[in-house]
């Protein structure tokens, strides 16, 4: 069985593993705030921090800011039940906006879901491929917009506008115009989960780029406090002589990053454009070329007027088909033992939204881009033979579906 998106574990990687356990110190350490700058220097963004993935990442900027019970922030409908719930937890209202046929977020959407509620914007960069971030930011800047946000602390007047954090879990390493996710706008989350192009095992990190006059590291200073209970001191600066007496300065939350996770990080890094950015382009590209004389394919875009992809999904549309016929696809598919996937079940169609009252058929891009939707297998050590197999395994599932379903 040829897998969906298993990580890339090798002996550069265990080896860095058995150092950090040999070295004693398993927890946040050097190795965390080492892997920190790494990020910070690929991204082009002003400061950043490891948390334990970028669900908390997301949560605990919405919480920094302020956002709360009688809040909105706007989000696509096409996005994982991690973009929505954590507005949930911070007692606001997700708003949700259509998507377009690149499955990410409409702006035109956005423009026309902004109320005085509104305090922050999440676009999600679907499969790694990049959101307008331009017209976003200029959206929020807006002398009309500034004119309709009311800020409701000191965080929020200071910034005088709507904050835009993008859900960044699929983009590490995309960009537009050669600046990175990251750099893009005011923050960006990013998720090193298992699946992930660069994985941590489980991890994120927050990608700090706000405008003056904001402080990046007095930001950074206290969103370490934040993910760590709110105490004032971290482990090692405890450890120092004479230096454990602690303090809380805030309720806060326990979601740091540990040096065993940062360890992955150190290795992957270093080799992650060259390496692995450049096989998974290989891969999609490698897919593009199998699939573009068929006329039921809808291939990806991945790269379009300067924007780049992570090249995280290969999102395959099959054109003219049910949801039915889609899952039929899947199931044929498997049959010749090959892993393949659905990104995402839109939050409109989960149990727990639609009964908060959403319903799918307000968001009808989203609901025609989920059924049709099929997600090929990228990863790093798939070899050359396994990608024809995955292509043979597509294309006979497909024609012999079309052959027996009508289309649409």
């Amino acid at each position: 069985m040829i897998p969906f998106s298993p990580p890339r574990i090798d002996k550069a990687v265990i080896d860095e593993v058995v150092d950090t356990l040999n070295s004693g110190w398993i927890t946040t350490g050097p190795k965390t705030k080492r892997f920190e700058s790494m990020v910070r220097d690929y991204c082009g963004c002003k400061r950043v921090l490891c948390v334990n993935s970028a669900t908390s990442g997301l949560e605990l900027i919405l919480r920094w800011f302020g956002v709360g019970v009688g809040d909105e922030v706007i989000l696509p409908a096409y996005t994982y039940s991690a973009t929505a719930n954590v507005v949930i937890h911070c007692g606001a209202k997700p708003v949700l906006v259509d998507v377009g046929t690149d499955f990410n977020i409409n702006v035109e959407k956005v423009g026309q879901a902004i109320t005085s509620k509104t305090k922050v914007i999440m676009p999600v960069d679907f499969g790694g491929y990049p959101c307008e971030y331009s017209k976003l930011n200029s959206l929020v800047d807006s002398d009309h917009h500034r004119a309709l946000f009311v800020p409701a602390n000191d965080i929020q007047k200071k910034l005088g506008r709507i904050l835009i954090l993008s859900d960044s879990a699929h983009s590490f390493g995309a960009s537009i115009s050669g600046k990175r996710a990251g750099s893009l706008t005011d923050i960006s989350v990013f998720s090193f989960h298992a699946v992930k192009n660069l994985t941590t095992a489980e991890g994120g990190a927050i990608a700090l780029n706000l405008p003056e006059p904001f402080d990046s590291n007095n930001i950074y200073d206290f969103l370490n406090i934040f993910s760590l209970h709110g105490q004032n001191k971290d482990a090692l600066a405890k450890l120092q002589k004479g230096n454990w007496k602690y303090d809380i300065i805030t309720a806060g939350y326990k979601c740091n990053m540990t040096d065993i996770q940062a360890s992955f990080g150190l290795v992957e890094l270093p080799r992650y454009e060259s390496d692995t950015l450049a096989k998974r382009r290989y891969i999609c590209n490698k897919y593009s070329q199998a699939f573009a004389d068929q006329e039921w394919a809808e291939i990806p875009v991945q790269n379009a007027e300067n924007i780049t992809s992570s090249y995280h999904l290969y999102p395959l549309r099959i054109k003219g088909i049910t949801e039915a016929t889609r899952d039929s696809i899947i199931s044929d598919i498997f049959s010749h033992d090959v892993s393949v996937n659905v990104h995402f079940i839109p939050i409109p169609m989960l149990s727990f939204y639609k009964d908060m009252g959403y319903d799918i058929q307000h968001w009808p891009v989203t609901y025609d881009n989920f059924s049709r939707e099929i997600s090929l297998p990228v990863f790093y050590d798939i070899t050359d033979d396994q990608i024809n197999k995955v292509i043979d395994a597509v294309k006979n599932a497909v024609e012999s579906n079309l052959k027996n379903t009508p289309t649409l």
